[in-house]
């Protein structure tokens, strides 16, 4: 049966998107249906649209992690869903038979996945994906806003409350501040009783990022941000660093740090390669903590907290499925 969807037949930029019939996926045991009505784009589909190596993917993909829509297909044995439901999804995939699932640590399941990453996801009508992932929306929050949230808020809080284990009180530091899982990780950190500096670039970008709530932002094109980080603490440095940019940032992000500080990475945006002073290491005695992804029932608290307004997906622009490659350019 075929479906309107996103997506590309070979790696390379947002010209490769294109929209069009492909055949909708087949369901499985312990699959449901979903009809999209909203998916959100993340940094994640540009690259999974480069291409990561090591991933191969059998082509053409349909991106997109975030999704959110109404169940239209389940099966026999499946009676939690039906079709009518409200649901968003959780992108997170594991194998739910190893010990790491059973613990509720699935992102350290070795057969773990993402929705739109290794598999398709919800640029399309329709998206199929294992009914333990759906979990229920509210009657009257918005489709949109609900696709926003799944993988930039799930990201965030693993990071900074079960990775970091962030205090009240403490002080973090959040880089790409004007990014989606930063923009998550703000709210999350000062909904934990966290001082948030916070660096990004541009005075648009500084705009935003304060009226999310960042006690302090860092334009980085003006100043060396760890020198701003060491003059706002009164020469102490952070508790907490939450890091996706790498490379580019890394030094600055260790120089940040209070002793017995904590340093989590998310990502390597500005490359993969990082270099450290080991003296700086176990001298100041810190953390080098990676985390990525969350697991169910991190997945659940912090949904929870989105859907009762404590924590706000931020909405960058709504666009119709006909426009994907305008919004991967984007």
């Amino acid at each position: 049966m075929p479906m309107n969807a996103a997506f590309f037949n070979q790696h390379g930029g947002p010209g490769e998107i294109r929209v069009g019939d492909v055949s909708s996926p087949s369901r499985g045991p312990g699959d449901v249906v979903v009809g999209v009505e909203a998916a959100a784009l993340n940094h994640l589909d540009l690259h999974v649209l480069r291409g990561i190596p090591g991933l191969s993917l059998e082509l053409p993909h349909v991106g997109g992690s975030d999704i959110a829509g109404v169940v239209v297909e389940v099966g026999a044995d499946e009676d939690e869903w039906a079709p009518g439901d409200r649901v968003v999804i959780d992108p997170g995939v594991s194998c739910q038979e190893c010990a790491i699932c059973a613990s509720d640590q699935a992102p350290l399941c070795p057969r773990y996945g993402i929705i739109g990453e290794h598999r398709w996801g919800g640029f399309a009508e329709r998206v199929v994906v294992p009914a333990r992932n759906l979990y229920r929306l509210p009657d009257d929050y918005p489709f949109e806003t609900a696709a926003a949230a799944p993988l930039v808020f799930q990201t965030a809080w693993r990071a900074l409350m079960s990775r970091a284990r962030l205090e009240p009180g403490e002080a973090v530091l959040v880089t790409g501040a004007s990014g989606g899982v930063s923009t998550a990780a703000i709210q999350i950190a000062r909904l934990a009783g966290a001082t948030v500096l916070a660096v990004t670039s541009g005075a648009e970008n500084v705009e935003r990022v304060r009226e999310l709530g960042a006690n302090h932002v860092i334009d980085r094109t003006e100043e060396d941000f760890a020198v701003a980080v060491r003059r706002i603490t009164e020469k102490r440095g952070v508790d907490v660093v939450l890091d996706s940019v790498g490379e580019a940032m890394w030094e600055g992000c260790v120089r940040s740090l209070a002793s017995d500080g904590r340093l989590v990475t998310y990502g390597g945006t500005s490359g993969p390669i990082v270099t450290l002073d080991v003296r700086r290491l176990f001298w100041k005695q810190l953390h080098i903590i990676g985390s990525t992804m969350a697991s169910r029932s991190e997945f659940r608290a912090v949904m929870d907290l989105v859907f009762a307004g404590r924590l706000m997906p931020v909405v960058d622009r709504v666009m119709p499925l006909d426009a994907a490659r305008k919004a991967y350019e984007r």
